[in-house]
């Protein structure tokens, strides 16, 4: 296993900035995870690191050693793509050998190799299987073993999961971060899939117009967001836009209109008079009924509709004519009907206020 370095990585194409500044320390065995919507530059960067892409500025190491320059088959990595790419005229064995042969490994060490690859990932009755006699799964295996066959120092992976059905995506994620755990390797994975992201990464970095907004644990990212754009990306988050009518050391005091005004913590930047958005998240907000009269952190609302999903029911609270409330509960909790006036409560401690021209999507 290796450690990576991105130092002001950046890449232009036609005068169009698809990455910009990337700077980013990976250590030995770290699970790092690109996350971002369609064309924010995480497959570029992944790309760069390959060396399939040159930057047109910036720096790449690995273990210290600088690779900005260095062709693809000299930084001995492993690379794991979405459709796979097993070669259909080679069976199992062949295709994980592939890597082995072209560095002129002998027959002897190939083929131990192979063997103990496929009992790693738990397929060593399919060793003369072709592509077209594996499921969606079993391929996705067969190509994690032949990019780990190499023994690669950092292994890259760009939507691998990104062909499976749902149920079998979710139990890849379980395989594939115990794979990881098990051989420490060094990995970046890309993916737009927030909730793929945060299952199997060790830190998350979230990206957006090819920068990067964030990066943190999944639990850090979660919890604290640092601009609109992560806390609207990464989970289900309630954005209420208000103005800042009160700051002490402790909490700052956000009106949101008439007679409804929430506390939420100072955080050193925000001042009295500033618009802002105010975030919580579903499962962190309180309902009441019959509603309360509104109040310091107590807001007033009309259960507009609700959908329940199985262990899990999201109410959808009216607030205002512009505003509209999710709000998470146990299905077994009490139920709440539509029509019902409620009351909305959003504990101080759990609300974050970020300013509206920092980051909003």
């Amino acid at each position: 296993m290796a450690s990576l370095s991105l130092k002001q990585v950046c890449m232009t194409y036609e005068g169009r900035a698809a990455v910009k500044d990337f700077t980013l320390d990976v250590g030995q065995g770290e699970f790092i995870v690109l996350l971002g919507p369609s064309g924010c530059g995480k497959t570029t960067t992944l790309r760069m690191i390959a060396g399939f892409l040159e930057p047109t500025s910036g720096s790449i190491c690995i273990d210290a050693q600088d690779v900005t320059r260095l062709p693809p088959r000299l930084r001995n990595l492993g690379m794991v793509f979405q459709d796979y790419a097993l070669f259909p005229h080679m069976n199992v064995a062949d295709n994980i050998a592939f890597g082995l042969r072209q560095k002129k490994v002998d027959s002897a060490t190939i083929k131990r190799r192979v063997e103990k690859l496929l009992d790693l990932i738990r397929l060593p009755d399919k060793i003369g299987a072709y592509a077209d006699e594996l499921s969606g799964g079993q391929q996705q295996r067969v190509a994690l073993a032949r990019a780990l066959a190499v023994e690669p120092r950092v292994l890259l992976m760009d939507e691998p999961l990104g062909a499976l059905d749902l149920k079998l995506r979710e139990a890849m994620q379980l395989e594939l971060k115990k794979l990881q755990r098990e051989l420490g390797v060094t990995t970046i994975l890309v993916t737009h899939d927030q909730q793929e992201a945060m299952t199997l990464s060790d830190r998350i970095v979230v990206m957006r117009d090819g920068e990067i907004q964030q990066v943190g644990t999944p639990r850090a990212l979660y919890a604290r967001p640092g601009n609109q754009f992560v806390a609207k990306f990464i989970g289900k988050n309630n954005l209420m836009r208000g103005r800042i009518v009160g700051v002490d050391a402790k909490e700052m005091l956000v009106e949101l209109g008439p007679a409804a005004q929430v506390a939420a913590p100072t955080d050193g930047t925000l001042r009295s008079g500033q618009l802002v958005d105010l975030s919580i998240r579903p499962e962190q907000v309180q309902l009441a009924a019959p509603a309360p009269a509104a109040g310091r952190n107590m807001l007033r609302g009309v259960v507009e509709s609700r959908t329940f999903l199985g262990n899990l029911v999201y109410y959808f609270v009216r607030l205002s004519a512009d505003t509209l409330v999710i709000v998470e509960k146990p299905a077994g909790a009490m139920s709440w009907e539509v029509n019902d006036a409620v009351g909305v409560t959003c504990p101080p401690e759990h609300v974050t206020c970020f300013p509206v021209d920092a980051g909003a999507p």
